[in-house]
């Protein structure tokens, strides 16, 4: 009787350290940046042993790719469009759009983070620049299903076009949000680009052009 709550109280003391180093890497990473970013600062943020990261991790590139995992894993779940019952394919795609404003001011850290090393170029790639990288592509896909399922009748190369600018545009707005802070209604900002993306996209459909 005594194992097996020993190794449940192991295993749960492993996911709590492991979540206490992820925790400490956000706000040094988030201060300082990639470069700023040591195991030493993270283990006197976090109080824990530079051993007890190298445990869970292989070293700073690792750690910083397991945050924009995490954040990521977040942030993911509220890039869902609301079903048909909630409303209006427009206040279906705005209610998405906040949703997604909403989690990025909570979790951030993927894309700040992330933005921070796709933007660097460095002879080696740094692990947590492909999984940003990884992630972003999982990102366009689903805003490319979203608008295949709005608008099935779009051509291909429509639907692209429309995908790289919601990305972009969304791209954009987090970045002024970092620079100008709470001052940025992020939530209102991303309800007005996704109506100009969904508008865009009835003008493409009637048109058969992005005009």
């Amino acid at each position: 009787m005594t194992r097996p709550r020993t190794v449940r109280r192991k295993r749960a003391n492993g996911v709590e350290s492991r979540q206490r180093i992820l925790d400490a890497a956000v706000e040094i990473a988030g201060e300082r940046g990639y470069e700023g970013t040591s195991i030493a600062a993270v283990s006197a943020k976090c109080g824990l042993p530079a051993s007890s990261i190298y445990w869970h991790f292989e070293g700073k590139d690792d750690l910083i790719a397991a945050v924009i995992e995490r954040s990521f894993a977040t942030w993911l779940t509220a890039v869902e469009l609301p079903g048909e019952e909630t409303g209006s394919p427009l206040e279906r795609v705005t209610a998405m759009a906040a949703n997604v404003a909403r989690s990025l001011v909570e979790a951030p850290d993927f894309l700040r983070l992330g933005l921070m090393l796709a933007l660097e170029r460095r002879p080696a790639e740094p692990r947590g620049r492909a999984v940003f990288l990884q992630v972003r592509d999982i990102s366009r896909q689903r805003i490319t299903d979203m608008i295949r399922a709005l608008f099935p009748s779009l051509d291909e190369d429509v639907v692209r076009t429309l995908t790289t600018y919601a990305m972009a545009g969304a791209d954009g707005l987090f970045v002024h949000r970092e620079i100008g802070g709470d001052r940025v209604d992020l939530m209102a900002m991303f309800e007005l680009h996704a109506r100009l993306v969904y508008e865009a996209a009835v003008r493409a459909a009637e048109t058969g052009s992005t005009a």
